[in-house]
């Protein structure tokens, strides 16, 4: 019972990170699909530069949110089935897996930044600040998002172990954070060769191949 009572948090955990807020919010905002421009990424980044600071702030609530609340509703009503906060962390990083792969965009989503932040905060306040914190200091201090973004993955896992140990929580961390630079593989090429664009700064249309 526990045991399939797990498996359906994870599935149920992936299904609300297939979620996509940035193609969903620039629908409502009568905006250009995220993936049509700029980096192709639907997330709250590539949505701001669409010009509407509303649609990308929205996108970054609703992508944190649901990687928070994937983690919140197993702590609220898993114990009746036997699961508590292991399960949690994984349904938190299922959701986050969603959105990255999401069954209800053909697999292809974004890059998982405010979903990861979103699950930190929800696995552990202080882990999640802590990892917030990091992401806007590097993102004030060299104005790239995604540099910022791996530094947070980079450091939560260690914060995490460090502070709290190591457990099967950890475990679930460590996936996340792996997955989130493998997402950046790109964006690390980019900063490499100095051709990565800054936060806020607008690109031209994408193109498809």
């Amino acid at each position: 019972m526990e045991t399939i009572a797990a498996l359906a948090a994870v599935a149920a955990g992936y299904l609300l990170g297939s979620v996509s807020f940035a193609v969903i919010v620039s629908r409502v905002f009568g905006l250009a699909d995220p993936r049509s421009y700029g980096s192709g990424n639907p997330g709250a980044t590539n949505v701001l530069r669409s010009g509407s600071k509303a649609a990308a702030l929205l996108t970054l609530l609703g992508d944190a949110l649901k990687g928070a609340l994937a983690v919140w509703l197993v702590r609220r009503f898993g114990s009746q089935f036997g699961i508590g906060e292991a399960t949690a962390a994984w349904a938190g990083a299922a959701a986050f897996v969603g959105h990255l792969y999401p069954v209800f965009f053909h697999f292809k989503g974004g890059k998982g930044v405010a979903t990861f932040l979103g699950v930190m905060l929800a696995i552990n306040p202080l882990l999640g600040v802590a990892a917030c914190l990091l992401w806007l200091l590097v993102a004030f201090f060299f104005r790239y998002s995604s540099a910022a973004s791996i530094a947070s993955a980079a450091a939560a896992p260690f914060l995490f172990a460090f502070i709290w140990g190591f457990d099967a929580v950890l475990a679930a961390v460590i996936l996340m954070s792996l997955l989130l630079v493998f997402r950046h593989q790109q964006n690390i090429a980019n900063l490499l060769a100095g051709k990565e664009t800054k936060i806020g700064a607008k690109s031209a249309p994408a193109r498809h191949h």
